[in-house]
Parts: C-alpha cells; structure tokens; sequence
C-alpha cells in the first residue's frame, strides 16, 4: 500500500473518530474509537486466517460455525488461540454486527457479548495476560453515548457503519505497518487534544526516534527493550522496531493506558507471546524483578509524588545511592530504577525534567552517586520547550551505561535553540534529530551546540550537570560605534528644534499663543 493510502487510511480513521466528538471529551471517546477499530482488527484478522486454513476444505470460517463437524470447529478454534491468541465466533465477528445493524437491530448487547467474548476466550490460555480486560474502558450504557437507549446504539452503529467502509489494507500490508501508523497517528493527534493529561499515555514521535536511535547505537539487533512507564506504547515500539528487539517488556500503572499498550502492540503485529506489558505502580511494586535489559527506554511523569517509604532503603534499586529520592520529586526513583534494569553492555535513555541535572539535597548525593561512585553518566542533551503535550517545561534526555567506553567524559548537547514552531507547539524536524543523534554518536564538539567535559570539571562544578555550564551559547553582541550614536543623536536634536520652531509658529497662527 503506497503512502497516499496510508494517509488516506489515517485521514479516515480520524474522521470516525470526530463523530464522537460532539458527545464527549477528547480523553473520553479516545478509548471508543480506538476500541472499536481494535475490535474489527482482530474481527478481520481471525476470518483472514480461520479462512487461509480452510483452504484445502473448500469451505470458510463461518461454514464450518454452520456446519455439524464439531471436531474441526475444535481444531480451528484451537489453531487460532496457539497462533492469535485469541478467538472469536462468526456470530460475534464485526461484521455480524454491521449484519445486524442492517436489520435495524438493537446492537449494542451483542456488541458487549463480542467484547467480552475475545476476552473470555484465553481465559487459562498463554495469552491471557495480554488479552484479559482490554475492552474494560468501552462503557456502552455511558451516557456520554447518549440519554436513550436508542440514541446510543444509533451513535454507536454510526461509528461502527462508517469504520466498516474503511480497508485496513491486512492482506496487502506485508512488510508496511499501515494500521499500526494510523493508530500510532490518532493516538499523537488524541495526546495533542486531549490537553495536561496526554503526557502521561504519548510520547511524541521526534523524541521517541531520538531515544530509539541512541539506546542501539552501536548494537546489531536488541534481544529485549524495557520501558516502566510505557504508557501507550509508542516509545517502546519505536525502540523495538529501530533495534530489531526479539522482546519487549513493558509497566503501566493507568489501567486505561494499560489497554492502550496491548492494543497497540497487537495492531503492530506484535505476537502475544512476544510483548509482556503489565499493570501496576513501577516504583511501589515493580512487576519484573531483578531481571536486566538490552535498552531501558522511559518518559517518566516528571517530577511526580512517590511514597520514598523507609522499606525502599533496603530495596537493591535504590540502597546503593545511600539515599532516596525526595517524596515530592521522584525522577530519581525513576532513574535508579531504570538503570537496576540495565544490563551491563546495555543502554538507557530517559527524559526528564531539567531540574535533575542541578537540584540539591538528596538529588545532589545520588546524581554525585552516579558520576563519581558508578561513572554511568554517558550523555546529557538539553531539549527545545514545549515539544511535550501538557507541559511547556524544558526537558533533557538522560544516557547512561554501566561499561561505557568513553569513561572519562560525559557529553554535553544544547540542542534547545533548534527547533521548528508550529502553532503552540514546537516540533523537532528531522535535521535537528539527525544533528543530535550524529554528535551523540560522534561525540563531536561543536562550538556552541556540545562539548565533551572532564569529570575533573564536573568535580569543580561540584556535580552541576546544569547543560549551560558545559555549553556557552552566548552570542556577543555587535560593538556600539558610540561617535555615531551621538552624531546620529546631535542630529536628531537638531531636527525637533526645527520642529519646535515650526509648530510654534502654527499655534501662534491659531491665537493659542502669544
């Protein structure tokens, strides 16, 4: 499919989407629109294969649910679960619903049995963790969808009317992510009208590319990739897509979000058994143990509340550092945590708030910790404003490896003056990302965008990584030729003494004055 019709697919992906518009908020019908087209996903994908492995018995998917061979069904039933993951009867497929909505039917009970039906059918499967709960956010007695009955399924059957026009392109996608970049799209185009709260599920795509390109810097293929506030997922498939990850592990501790993830690793044709995303509070309870990652990769709520209870001074991620991260700020919760996860000939890139590089107190100690006792500081780059939805703060992107082999250095990027301004956003273009990816990877000095410091200079900085300190991006101003400002002056003076003259003149004519 040519990117003309992948535009065109996202183009009418979006307008569905806006038919939701006007009954709810954007956070709110977000989670409708994306659950519906994940529903005719994985309605379409289930009949394209039952279909594909019926071939040599002449006969479909949905004659076999009409026939009397039991035994097939069985098979059939059990080959898609082994290969989906998950199955779905004819009678509970999307395009049973559209049959029903033909007939003038009240659709929205068989809707909820469809939904609950996917769900239910990997009940003590391997996928279950994967599937279990993913349509729990689509509420269809919401009556956001309408005061009647009626006026929600006709809302609802609209929606699923105009989405069932729209070719998702699964037979002819081959080795092009279509439905998986329209997703990702209305996912960004959400985040960007959804206001302060869409940081918390996207991050932006420029970013995402930034991170990716660092973490496998240097690494031919990533066995997994590792992001603990995974959020929708964006930046973790981006990573694992750039590094060619065999696996991918994920926590989200928004349980909408949390559906969200799967959702979009499977409609990126993530296997089930490929991606383990689970729900829960990554600092309070991490859900993957002691286990350590190729690529750490996260965006952090930044400076975020956390309990910092005493119990975390015996805690292996955080006892090392001698000291917790302030219960008001927990980036470096977030950072340690991070890098426990990291294996030794790993690499870890987060963003964060600009504040970590040079507050004191208990954040002074561990980012002293990390620099003087560890040495895993690798990279610091400064990002433009305002390129985070809900946030107008600067941020940077911490690097850090455990074995780095520039050892006696960290990198300093000031890539916050480049930047291109659309509307109330700024936006990275695509020669700003390679800039700071290339002198990342090049460890280049450019006079006034990088330079490399000692650690001795940042010993007498005291542990500052505040970027401004490393990198001078002061521009002098022209020279002022004092004898032509006084000459320009002199004649200035002259010129309103004429113009004194002359207006006393009229005023005299007019009797004002004497």
């Amino acid at each position: 499919m040519s990117e003309e019709l992948q535009q065109k697919l996202r183009s009418q992906l979006w307008a569905v989407a806006n038919a939701l518009r006007g009954n709810m908020s954007a956070s709110d019908f977000m989670y409708f629109s994306l659950g519906f087209i994940f529903y005719k996903y994985l309605s379409e994908k289930i009949e394209l294969y039952a279909n594909d492995i019926l071939t040599e018995d002449g006969i479909t998917f949905k004659d076999v649910w009409t026939g009397d061979d039991e035994e097939l069904r069985l098979v059939v039933k059990e080959e898609c679960i082994q290969n989906l993951g998950y199955f779905i009867e004819p009678e509970y497929l999307y395009s049973s619903i559209i049959d029903s909505i033909s007939k003038k039917e009240n659709i929205l009970p068989q809707l909820e049995r469809s939904l609950k039906k996917i769900e239910d059918s990997t009940i003590g499967q391997e996928s279950e963790d994967d599937f279990g709960g993913l349509f729990s956010d689509i509420d269809l007695a919401s009556p956001k969808l309408g005061k009647t009955a009626d006026d929600k399924n006709r809302l609802i059957s609209e929606v699923l009317v105009t989405l069932n026009g729209i070719d998702f392109g699964l037979k002819e996608a081959g080795e092009i992510d279509i439905l998986g970049d329209a997703y990702e799209y209305m996912i960004g185009q959400f985040a960007a009208g959804a206001g302060k709260k869409a940081g918390e599920f996207y991050t932006p795509q420029e970013v995402s590319q930034i991170l990716a390109e660092i973490v496998t810097t240097g690494k031919v293929r990533l066995r997994d990739v590792y992001d603990p506030t995974c959020g929708s997922g964006s930046l973790l498939l981006r990573t694992a897509k750039n590094g060619k990850a065999d696996s991918i592990f994920g926590q989200e501790k928004n349980p909408t979000t949390f559906n969200l993830c799967r959702m979009n690793m499977l409609l990126h044709g993530v296997k089930y058994n490929d991606f383990d995303i689970q729900n829960g509070d990554t600092l309070e309870a991490d859900a993957f143990g002691d286990r350590q990652y190729d690529a750490v990769v996260a965006n952090p709520p930044f400076s975020a509340d956390w309990s910092a209870a005493e119990k975390f001074n015996n805690d292996d991620r955080f006892s090392k550092a001698g000291v917790l991260a302030p219960k008001s700020k927990a980036d470096y919760a977030f950072i340690l945590h991070m890098i426990y996860h990291l294996n030794d000939g790993g690499t870890m890139a987060c963003v964060a708030p600009h504040g970590v590089l040079f507050r004191g107190a208990a954040e002074g100690k561990i980012r002293q910790f990390l620099i003087e006792k560890k040495n895993y500081i690798d990279a610091i780059i400064g990002l433009p404003a305002n390129i985070f939805y809900g946030t107008s703060i600067p941020t940077c992107i911490l690097v850090m490896k455990k074995c780095r082999k520039e050892d006696d250095n960290i990198l300093f990027i000031d890539a916050s003056k480049e930047f291109e301004k659309i509307k109330t956003q700024n936006k990275l273009r695509p020669e700003h990302i390679q800039k700071i990816i290339g002198t990342y990877r090049e460890r280049k000095e450019i006079d006034k965008y990088s330079h490399c410091a000692t650690l001795q200079e940042i010993k007498d900085n005291d542990y500052n990584l505040n970027i401004p300190r490393y990198v001078d991006t002061f521009e002098e101003e022209e020279e002022i030729d004092i004898q032509a400002v006084m000459a320009e002056i002199k004649e200035l003076e002259a010129k309103r003494a004429d113009l004194d003259k002359q207006i006393n003149v009229y005023l005299k004519e007019l009797g004002l004055i004497q």
